[in-house]
């Protein structure tokens, strides 16, 4: 395992992002996230969107600058990518590969479709990635409140000489600095992110939610017992976790459950488990991950369209609304749907 070198603001030069006029594609959670923190932190920024759509709307709500992606190609030095994976190839090709010229920046916050090729640069534009290791709305939120969140940079092409620089000048824009940048390659964020994703974050996280939610239920519990225990103490776990290990976790719980997690968890999660992981990985390795997801979008997504609804019908969801709306936890959203 190699030295692990982390940037933070008495690296950088925060400075140079504030020459650079930055165009970012899109407002969605990253776009409205990175920009009014770009914003706040002084820069010269507008948003390339669709003129009078809802993003559009949004972002005027704000107070921001738009214009038509075309243009705002046109104006920047750097064009920050922030539109969905699926659409990115789609909009690149028409609306800004016309329009970039040699030079320019070309900045993601995911490296899928620069690591996939479904996006190949014009030759003799600089290449980077910056991505924040959190939703748009907590990078958001933990700027507000004088924090950030961490951050990984890349750099595919730097013909300027100059990429990483910039990278990292952007990312403590953002307020990433404040918690540390760490530098990687687009291969590697693309693999490990999908990986993630996939094991752990959303598909693992949500299925194991979901199965011991229905186990519970199916035993004749409570649903709203059910959601407390498999559900909502999630947030508590994975509290303890993000702020000091495993270990501080197994410190803070009982003994009770500390010793059922060693000798139960394990029962859930074990070698055949491994074995299906590593199959989901070799499918982000050898892109047919890739292949399928972009195919799904371009076929009309009827297959994601119906999981999607499922999901939101499962009872949980029925369920974990009404208790939020009852308790104080559930004011003050990070994500206002009609704003962000």
């Amino acid at each position: 395992m190699g030295e692990l070198k982390i940037y933070t603001e008495n690296d950088i030069n925060c400075e140079i992002i504030k020459d650079k006029k930055i165009a970012i594609i899109g407002f969605g959670s990253q776009g409205y996230g990175q920009g009014l923190n770009l914003k706040d932190f002084g820069c010269n920024i507008v948003f390339g969107l669709r003129l009078g759509g809802k993003s559009d709307v949004k972002a005027k709500d704000y107070g921001l600058k738009t214009m038509a992606i075309e243009d705002a190609v046109k104006w920047a030095d750097i064009v920050q990518i922030l539109i969905p994976d699926e659409v990115q190839a789609d909009v690149y090709n028409k609306q800004i590969a016309p329009n970039i010229r040699t030079g320019q920046y070309l900045m993601f916050s995911h490296g899928f479709n620069i690591h996939y090729g479904f996006i190949k640069p014009t030759e003799g534009v600089n290449v980077i990635m910056v991505a924040p290791k959190a939703p748009g709305h907590t990078v958001r939120s933990e700027y507000l409140a004088n924090k950030g969140v961490p951050a990984l940079i890349a750099v595919g092409k730097d013909y300027a000489g100059d990429s990483k620089e910039i990278a990292l000048s952007y990312a403590c824009a953002i307020g990433s600095a404040r918690a540390g940048i760490i530098e990687t390659t687009f291969k590697e964020e693309t693999e490990t992110d999908l990986f993630g994703e996939q094991a752990v974050l959303c598909g693992g996280c949500d299925y194991l939610i979901k199965t011991a939610f229905e186990t519970l239920v199916e035993a004749g519990y409570s649903p709203y017992m059910a959601y407390f225990e498999v559900c909502h103490e999630l947030k508590l776990i994975v509290d303890l976790i993000y702020e000091g290990g495993i270990e501080d976790m197994h410190y803070s719980v009982s003994n009770n459950a500390e010793y059922g997690d060693y000798t139960r968890g394990c029962e859930i999660i074990n070698s055949d488990t491994k074995l299906r992981m590593k199959k989901i990985l070799s499918q982000i390795q050898d892109g047919s991950y890739a292949k399928e997801f972009m195919n799904e979008f371009s076929s009309g997504s009827e297959k994601f369209n119906k999981l999607r609804l499922a999901s939101e019908k499962h009872l949980i969801e029925k369920v974990g609304l009404e208790v939020r709306s009852m308790f104080k936890w559930g004011k003050g959203k990070l994500v206002d749907k009609t704003r962000n």
